[in-house]
């Protein structure tokens, strides 16, 4: 069976896409950009900074589907300059600690070009 989730209290997608799918034990989260929860627009900064927001958003939308960090699995990360990695992955291990999924990290072109980063991922939650 398959549910698509956009859950309560997280802006619904300006886009046809859904925040999450889960398809049996496993939830697809869709990638998350630098978007402010509260205002529904993007917060651009230094890396860091986006990279907090992403990983936030991913967090905040996991707990909407009944998950944590603890349950993701795989993790794609889209940076628009290599050069961030360092800084991104400081910010990386703050939200994962020692519960560290596997990772795809590339350097990627954006639909909107002031983005630095876009992560997506994969959790595994049973019902």
């Amino acid at each position: 069976m398959i549910e698509r989730i956009n859950p309560e209290g997280i802006p619904v997608p300006k886009s046809p896409y859904s925040l999450a799918v889960r398809a049996g034990d496993f939830l697809f989260l869709s990638g998350q950009g630098p978007v402010d929860q509260r205002t529904n627009e993007y917060s651009y900064g230094d890396i860091q900074h986006e990279t907090r927001i992403v990983l936030g958003n991913l967090q905040r939308v996991l707990e909407g589907c009944g998950a944590s960090m603890a349950d993701v699995v795989k993790c794609s990360v889209f940076l628009k300059d290599g050069n961030d990695f360092q800084a991104m992955n400081a910010v990386y291990r703050e939200f994962f600690e020692d519960n560290k999924p596997a990772r795809t990290t590339v350097e990627a072109k954006f639909a909107e070009p002031r983005m630095k980063v876009e992560i997506d991922c994969i959790a595994y939650k049973p019902k």
